[in-house]
């Protein structure tokens, strides 16, 4: 038997169960799961919110780390640290919120080396996804990037996670968020050396505004991307991964005609591994791990459902880990 945190249609916020092995997951390789990780797209889950989970009863968590216990596919064998971010997990295949996995073998990668699982887990699919976002402004090195970048989101794991990756790589990053100002110093700490409070933002502007940024990160949507769209400077490029303000954008063709502005969808699901490995790479080598430690908080399965509600009340930053065993 192994523990799991279960989500069931129509009976509001998953509940941890005890479930047989041979009842979990489906692939060739067996996976003891280590941490999993708390994403947005999670907390809407696990609190029984529709649109996430697409079966009448599905195993949550978009993100495992883990040790192959088994393996029928030669590209794994036991004992191997890996990782899987998205691919279906917690959406249409059992997810990373349990005690073991089981997946087809063409998901998981290999833990870089440098990464402790807790980790790996905290960056899962928040600091990925941040890393497929940096690469398609250019990647933190050798882009002609000569002014400021603007992360909206700021203070979620996908926005902390992209400005320190952007600071590490020399930009000056703007932040935007919506929280007091209490958490400027946070964001500061990551890197930004610019705060932008999100109701300047919000509500709908003009088609072409004054031009002030170089390239942008978006995980909000709605008016705030409209407005990022009409700031972002000549030949800018903005990529967005989320939509947690809205997912309706409203934007005018005058940034893309006019300023030849580039916008840029990221997904973090069905990523070719190619990518995948592009952005851990990259992890690898401009993650600052002190930094990563000092914004992630662990709690256990059992303890889900309540870290979900306050992320999704906004009460909540950097990364929440979870330990699946304890």
């Amino acid at each position: 038997m192994a523990r799991a945190l279960r989500v069931t249609r129509g009976e509001g916020a998953a509940v941890v169960a005890e479930i047989p092995d041979d009842e979990i997951g489906e692939g060739p390789v067996t996976i003891d799961v280590e941490w999993s990780s708390l994403n947005y797209k999670d907390a809407l889950a696990v609190t029984g919110r529709p649109g996430v989970i697409r079966a009448d009863r599905l195993i949550a968590g978009i993100d495992l780390v883990g040790t192959v216990r088994e393996s029928a596919d030669p590209a794994h064998a036991p004992g191997e640290r890996v990782l899987v971010n998205g691919r279906g997990l917690g959406e249409t295949h059992d997810g990373g919120l349990a005690e073991i996995a089981r997946v087809p073998g063409d998901w998981p990668i290999a833990v870089p080396d440098r990464f402790t699982a807790r980790q790996a887990a905290a960056i899962g699919t928040a600091g990925y996804t941040a890393a497929l976002c940096v690469l398609a402004l250019g990647g933190t090195t050798g882009t002609t990037y000569d002014g400021e970048i603007l992360v909206t989101g700021a203070t979620g794991g996908v926005g902390s996670l992209a400005i320190a990756l952007l600071a590490r790589g020399g930009h000056t990053v703007a932040a935007v968020t919506g929280k007091p100002a209490g958490q400027h110093d946070y964001l500061r700490g990551l890197g930004a050396t610019t705060i932008i409070d999100r109701a300047e933002l919000e509500s709908a502007g003009k088609p072409l505004q004054s031009e002030r940024w170089s390239g942008a990160i978006d995980t909000v949507g709605g008016p705030v991307l409209a407005n990022v769209l009409a700031q972002t400077r000549y030949g800018g490029t903005v990529a967005t991964c989320g939509m947690a303000g809205a997912p309706e954008v409203t934007a005018s063709m005058m940034p893309f005609i006019l300023r030849a502005v580039s916008l840029v969808g990221v997904n973090s699901v069905f990523t070719p591994t190619a990518a995948r490995d592009a952005a851990w790479r990259l992890l690898d080598r401009d993650l600052d791990t002190d930094l990563l430690d000092g914004l992630t908080a662990s709690i256990g399965l059992q303890d889900a459902v309540a870290a979900a509600e306050r992320m999704l009340a906004g009460e909540t930053t950097g990364r929440t880990v979870v330990d699946v065993r304890a």
